[in-house]
């Protein structure tokens, strides 16, 4: 025999303990941890800002110091040429000087005044560091030497400079400008 079914619906699915706490901590932890992710990403955005913000200070900073630095240059070099142009003021007023008085100066007189010219303009040039290079008798070097002809002399040796066309200068290590020469083929 069969038993009988009870279809009453005063009955209530059995739902065990253990599965109902177990979920609820389920989603107690879940919603602690998107508590502390949201934490962590509030956190990490303030700290975006903040590094954003110090890069920029920094930014403004170095361009800044690059504006002020360019500054000093500008002023150094302003500065540099005001000497220079001073030391070259009195070579112009000796010149013109000279130019006031050629008419009353005899030809060794006005020699003289353009030797004398010559001399100061020398004088500022060697004290800004400009010096002439040595030519004549002096064997032919492509850094501070230009061939601009190349002469037979039997008693000068093949790459002896025999004679100067332009005169040539140095600035510390540098060459300025070239000195323009002619240069010995030797004797053939």
């Amino acid at each position: 025999m069969e038993e009988p079914q009870d279809f009453s619906t005063d009955k209530q699915p059995v739902v065990e303990p253990t599965a109902a706490a177990s979920n609820t901590a389920h989603v107690a932890t879940d919603a602690a941890r998107i508590a502390e992710l949201e934490t962590l990403l509030a956190q990490a955005r303030q700290e975006a800002t903040d590094n954003w913000s110090k890069y920029l200070r920094e930014r403004a900073d170095v361009e800044n110091i690059r504006k002020r630095q360019e500054r000093v240059l500008a002023d150094r070099i302003q500065q540099q040429k005001k000497a220079l142009l001073h030391k070259l003021l009195g070579v112009v007023d000796n010149v013109e000087r000279a130019l006031v008085y050629q008419d009353t100066l005899d030809r060794q007189g006005l020699q003289q005044a353009l030797r004398m010219v010559q001399w100061q303009m020398n004088e500022v040039m060697r004290s800004e560091g400009l010096q002439p290079v040595a030519t004549v008798g002096e064997t032919f070097n492509p850094y501070v030497h230009e061939a601009v002809e190349a002469v037979q002399d039997s008693d000068k040796p093949e790459g002896t400079i025999v004679e100067e066309v332009l005169k040539g200068y140095t600035l510390g290590d540098e060459t300025l400008r070239p000195a323009r020469v002619k240069v010995s083929m030797g004797g053939k």
